[in-house]
């Protein structure tokens, strides 16, 4: 476990937000809430784990974060979650996003992999409370915002809308996702007015 990391018995209280507290800020999670983040945050590692470099990598490109994939598949990703995760840098531009691509997407990946494996090292699979520094809470706050970027793609949230507990009955199959997509907004919240 990371340092600043603390946890307290008691994991089956449910979360209450994050708090400010003297050396950085802190919640609770009741094991089941820790195990819903985890999963999600798990599965979009899968998704954006950086491809393993070739045997045969160019060495230059391994010097500045580039494996073989990443100079050979530089466009934007077919998948709308990967691509959501990994956007355009020009959108008017397909040449310029296709080279900033090439040299930048390693980088976010493995930046990516690194904020969420910070969340997973401070966050007990059993609940409890936890205590983050200051950049623990950064790391938090990018990695939940991964998981609230896939989920949305699949749940259609767009950029203007996000009114999905207006339209989603009890009885739709996405409701339980939309009760986890607007509960992580509530996370990020917290740990946002916490951090602030």
């Amino acid at each position: 476990m990371s340092a600043g990391s603390k946890i307290v018995s008691d994991p089956g209280e449910p979360m209450a937000g994050f708090r400010r507290s003297s050396d950085g800020v802190t919640a609770r999670f009741a094991r089941p809430e820790a195990a819903i983040i985890r999963d999600l945050v798990e599965q979009v590692v899968e998704l954006v784990q950086p491809p393993p470099p070739a045997a045969d990598a160019d060495e230059l490109a391994a010097i500045v974060g580039m494996s073989d994939g990443a100079l050979d598949d530089k466009e934007l990703p077919d998948d709308p979650v990967l691509a959501r995760l990994l956007p355009d840098a020009y959108r008017d531009d397909r040449d310029a996003a296709d080279e900033f691509r090439r040299f930048t997407e390693s980088g976010l990946r493995s930046g990516k992999v690194e904020c969420a494996q910070t969340l997973l090292d401070t966050l007990p699979a059993s609940g409890g409370k936890v205590r983050l520094t200051s950049q623990q809470g950064e790391a938090w706050l990018r990695s939940l915002n991964d998981v609230r970027l896939a989920l949305g793609v699949r749940l259609g949230v767009t950029d203007d809308y996000d009114g999905l507990d207006e339209d989603v009955e009890p009885d739709d199959p996405r409701f339980a996702y939309v009760q986890v997509y607007q509960w992580l907004a509530y996370i990020q919240g917290s740990l946002v007015a916490a951090l602030s």
